[in-house]
């Protein structure tokens, strides 16, 4: 009995040895209740208590905020997290990383979308050409840019391009796409300012047809999504052109308000896909997280600089490793 007893002694203390030296460390540590340490000692796998976890989701919430995750779905998040942690077994092998898993899994599973968009072979499958690609977004998110971005992305590809300047609202907009045309060396169609943005990207569908162009890129005047008269443009662009993609894009460094324009866009016109600008500018990257739990809108990239190059495929496995370190 003696030995039996000596035994558990020393594998008690060989376990809080090592919480302790875990607690040392950088990272935030799960801080178990007196009760589940003791089970973990003579038990293979444990089941956690609300009081074993409170104050690691209670970090988790905090940093989720400080990531850019919208504040109501910060609540969704943790509530789902805590019910997969509370209703799984730990292995007490591991315990830090058997919860990280659950907590990686768990927000993997909140942020599955019902299909994944790989455009060149969308555009690819597409039996009869043009394929019509609108965009669609706030001013200043850097649009016609990522326009240009998908352009080069889309010649590397060997696929033929043209652009339709259907931003005849905002100043100087024609020669930035023009600018961006000439160094890729694609062509535009454009007419002049106060021209139905519409009839333009009819006319760039047709000249696309004519001339067996595979893709058209529709430049659109930024607008906000409270600014109901521009809205009503963009509902008439869209069902002129009749687009195979319609693309939000929108500023990776928008924080909270990101989510609520992407929601009016799509009660307006709807949108297939999303690409989120300027994530090199000390965005964290957290409203990634807001945007697929709340809206399940696929996000297809991240811009990342100012190059033709900069545009990167999403991978949200990066951002949830960045915020559970």
């Amino acid at each position: 009995m003696k030995v039996v007893f000596d035994q558990i002694k020393k594998k008690f203390s060989e376990f809080i040895n090592n919480i302790s030296k875990k607690e040392e460390s950088k990272e935030d540590k799960i801080d178990l209740s007196l009760s589940t340490k003791v089970k973990a000692i003579i038990k293979d796998e444990i089941q956690l208590k609300d009081s074993d976890i409170d104050d690691y989701l209670e970090k988790l919430r905090l940093e989720l905020l400080k990531s850019d995750v919208a504040f109501d779905s910060v609540d969704k998040i943790i509530d789902k997290i805590r019910s997969n942690l509370l209703n799984s077994k730990v292995k007490t092998s591991n315990i830090e990383e058997s919860i990280k898993n659950i907590i990686k899994n768990s927000l993997f599973d909140i942020i599955k979308v019902d299909k994944t968009i790989d455009l060149i072979s969308l555009i690819n499958e597409k039996k009869e050409k043009p394929f019509v690609i609108l965009f669609i977004g706030p001013n200043g998110s850097g649009k016609t840019t990522t326009i240009a971005k998908i352009a080069y992305m889309l010649k590397e590809n060997n696929l033929s391009v043209v652009i339709s300047a259907s931003d005849t609202f905002r100043a100087a907009a024609i020669e930035q796409v023009l600018e961006h045309a000439n160094k890729l060396g694609i062509e535009v169609i454009a007419k002049g300012y106060g021209a139905d943005p519409a009839s333009v990207a009819f006319d760039a569908i047709a000249h696309a047809k004519s001339k067996k162009i595979d893709v058209v890129l529709i430049d659109t005047a930024g607008r906000q999504d409270s600014n109901e008269n521009l809205i009503n443009e963009v509902k008439k662009i869209n069902k002129v052109s009749k687009p195979d993609l319609r693309i939000f894009v929108g500023e990776a460094i928008a924080g909270n308000a990101l989510l609520e324009q992407i929601r009016h866009f799509s009660e307006a016109i709807g949108i297939d896909g999303i690409i989120l600008t300027k994530i090199d500018c000390d965005a964290k990257g957290g409203n990634t997280l807001s945007i697929l739990s709340e809206t399940k809108i696929p996000i297809l990239y991240l811009g990342t600089g100012e190059s033709y190059k900069a545009l990167e495929v999403y991978k949200p496995e990066a951002i949830i490793d960045s915020i559970i370190s």
